[in-house]
C-alpha cells in the first residue's frame, strides 16, 4: 500500500492518476474523493475505486472503515467503483 505522496503523484488529475495506478500494477484505489467514480470512465482502467465515505482524510476518521472494507473487498470488481460506508 503507498500513498499519492510516497509514489510523488500529487496534483496528478484524476484520469492520470489511475492511469498510473494501472501502468504500475495497483488492483485498487481507495480514496475519499467521491467525484471520482462520476468523471472517470471506469471501463478505459483495470483498476477497482473503493471511495471512502468521508468528511475528512484524518487517519483516526479512515481506520473507522477497514473493518467494512475486509468485509467486502473480496467482493469488488475491477472497472467498477464502491462507495464503503463505515
Amino acid at each position: 500500500m503507498f500513498t499519492v505522496t510516497e509514489m510523488h503523484w500529487n496534483g496528478i488529475e484524476n484520469g492520470k492518476l489511475l492511469s498510473l495506478c494501472v501502468e504500475n500494477g495497483f488492483d485498487l484505489l481507495l480514496t475519499i474523493d467521491k467525484n471520482m467514480m462520476h468523471q472517470q470512465n471506469l471501463e478505459t482502467f483495470a483498476i477497482t475505486i473503493v471511495v471512502l465515505n468521508s468528511l475528512t482524510n484524518k487517519v483516526e476518521e479512515l481506520n473507522q472503515f477497514i473493518p467494512s472494507f475486509k468485509a467486502q473487498v473480496d467482493s469488488f470488481f475491477k472497472h467498477k467503483a464502491y462507495l464503503l460506508n463505515k
